[in-house]
């Protein structure tokens, strides 16, 4: 490049009687906004039976603004049929002028998408298969690893353990308890509205307590820790996931599923049936309080109204189900926190599909016991 200032880029076309002669002269600096563009009619006055060449004396300092304008010219000089020899120009801008093609690659055409719904269908159902067994395998690798932990051979910490169960349990004691006791007052309310027409007051607290037992307070605490514990589990490691943690961990031979996963899963284990317990009698005393308000219930009444409706089977069927709960919220939550991309936005990303597979899965998983209640007559 010549450091010579020779002013504003210009260029001209001189139809000779030998050649066809693009003359240019200054500095053709894109960042100064000055280069002209080539139009498409450029080279109309051009002879069509002499080749173009190029006479760059007084060309100064030039860049990549250079090379646009000559890859224009010499898209235009392959559509008029002209033979371009670019010999006189410099050797650099002649290399770069070499590497482009005389016309722009033709855009890919648009593919046209075929109405296969069976081919869908079968998509569809091998990649939920895929991802059933990827979990299913991430889980008997967490087993495994709670097995060697409870040998003293295992990777978990007792401070994450202890740490995540603080989180999962205590922490969580708040918001459990004002969406179980609304929820007991609501069923209540609406129990009051129509069982008052017949006289039947009493039997509010068969309804609250049985609907919370059974149903209610398993399935909104589950879907509470999903939206708080599990959208956290999958936040955590989809940010360990973009700071390359868990690539470190995979090197030092550290497992993954021992030292992230374990005690996730363990501390929801651990903590969500006395979550259910626990939001069961905050739900009746929802139940209680709005009784007491709105019918001629007494508290004796109401007390024992409630002990003789709900049998001991259905705390144990619902103390079984919150451990399903917190087991497919851990491993759900964990997996889409591996399978996070590495940028800010994944970890959003996950912690979104995280909350939504787990409420989903709930209420999923939910019916499929309810069915098996009904099978064996709980």
């Amino acid at each position: 490049m010549n450091s010579t200032d020779r002013g504003q880029p210009e260029w001209s076309l001189q139809a000779g009687d030998d050649a066809n002669v693009i003359i240019l002269s200054g500095d053709w600096i894109a960042q100064q906004g000055h280069v002209p563009d080539f139009p498409p009619d450029g080279l109309h006055q051009a002879r069509p039976d002499r080749p173009l060449t190029f006479n760059a004396e007084g060309l100064g300092r030039w860049d990549t603004g250079l090379i646009g304008f000559l890859w224009a010219l010499k898209q235009g000089a392959a559509q008029a049929h002209l033979d371009m020899r670019a010999e006189t120009l410099p050797d650099a801008a002649r290399k770069l002028l070499d590497l482009l093609p005389d016309r722009p690659a033709p855009a890919p055409p648009i593919p046209r998408r075929r109405f296969a719904p069976l081919a869908a269908i079968g998509t569809v159902t091998i990649d939920s298969l895929t991802e059933i067994g990827t979990v299913t395998e991430l889980g008997v690798e967490t087993a495994r690893g709670g097995i060697a932990s409870l040998t003293g051979r295992g990777r978990m910490r007792l401070t994450d353990l202890m740490s995540n169960i603080r989180d999962a349990g205590p922490s969580a004691l708040l918001i459990v308890s004002v969406v179980n006791f609304l929820v007991g007052a609501i069923l209540a309310f609406v129990g009051a509205v129509q069982l008052r027409k017949f006289a039947a007051d009493i039997y509010v607290a068969s309804l609250v307590g049985i609907a919370m037992v059974r149903e209610m307070s398993a399935v909104m605490t589950a879907i509470i820790m999903a939206g708080r514990t599990g959208g956290a589990y999958a936040a955590r490691i989809a940010t360990m996931q973009g700071n390359e943690e868990i690539d470190a961990l995979t090197v030092f031979g550290i497992p993954v599923s021992s030292y992230l996963i374990l005690p996730s899963i363990l501390s929801l284990t651990a903590t969500m049936p006395f979550l259910y317990l626990y939001g069961s009698l905050v739900g009746m005393l929802g139940g209680f309080t709005v009784a007491i308000g709105m019918l001629s219930v007494t508290g004796a009444g109401y007390f024992h109204q409630t002990l003789n409706a709900v049998a001991l089977n259905q705390f144990v069927f619902g103390f079984i189900k919150s451990i399903f709960f917190a087991v497919l919220i851990g491993l759900t939550s964990c997996r889409i926190g591996l399978q996070a991309g590495r940028s800010a936005a994944d970890v959003g990303v996950a912690a979104t599909r995280a909350v939504v597979v787990g409420i989903v899965g709930v209420i999923a998983l939910d019916a499929i016991f309810a069915v098996i209640a009904t099978t064996i007559g709980i």
